[in-house]
């Protein structure tokens, strides 16, 4: 049954809903004749590189929020606010590149399922982990997606596409190489309250005492 909007030539507030259709355009096929001066080769190569660099970051930025959520021991509150930062960050980043995949004309990948099938970052266990591992996982996940920003920053300037060449050094590269930094300092392990290999100082008696030796030879001297 068709459903209307109309009731004898009168506009009603019902919505048409169950509404399905064709796709209007496939997943890895590129707009025509868009007036970038990038011709469809170009767009077609940067477009697949792009969406495999997105679903890393998609997995990287969800890993960070797991991490917020999951995070336990003494350093909870420091790492459970910087996680949550950097996972607001990797969203930005998300957003970014998803807007160049379509400003290129491709499609970009949005679906939980098919980020999945496309990330190189292995999948954590659904359970809780210990800070160091936490910490190392999110910095394998960094380190797959500053690899991939070196070949597809390198490409894109070699093909003519600048404003990816741009996007992948300026914002993603950076980005994932500042939170590098963040998240490698936690795991230096440094002394909180007492440096060690420190020069242990004399107590005062025996300070004290060896002053009287030190006065005893002098005066036999």
């Amino acid at each position: 049954m068709t459903t209307t909007n109309t009731i004898q030539g009168r506009v009603t507030a019902q919505p048409r809903l169950h509404q399905t259709a064709p796709e209007i355009q496939a997943y890895g096929t590129v707009s025509h004749m868009l007036p970038l001066d990038l011709e469809e080769p170009v767009r077609l190569e940067m477009t697949e590189r792009l969406n495999q660099l997105l679903a890393d970051t998609i997995t990287t930025r969800d890993l960070y929020k797991k991490s917020h959520w999951q995070v336990a021991g003494p350093t909870f509150y420091q790492l459970h606010l910087l996680f949550d930062k950097h996972f607001s960050e990797q969203s930005e980043l998300v957003d970014a590149i998803a807007e160049r995949i379509q400003l290129l004309g491709g499609i970009s990948l949005a679906m939980a399922p098919d980020i999945a099938e496309t990330t190189r970052i292995t999948r954590p266990p659904r359970g809780r982990e210990e800070v160091p591992v936490q910490l190392s996982r999110l910095l394998d996940a960094h380190q797959v997606i500053i690899g991939d920003c070196r070949d597809l920053a390198r490409r894109a300037s070699t093909i003519g596409d600048d404003g990816s060449n741009d996007l992948v050094v300026s914002q993603v590269s950076r980005t994932n190489e500042l939170q590098v930094w963040f998240l490698s300092e936690h795991l230096v392990e440094v002394p909180l309250v007492e440096a060690r290999g420190r020069e242990e100082p004399i107590p005062v008696a025996a300070a004290a005492n060896l002053d009287s030796i030190q006065v005893r030879e002098s005066r036999k001297a």
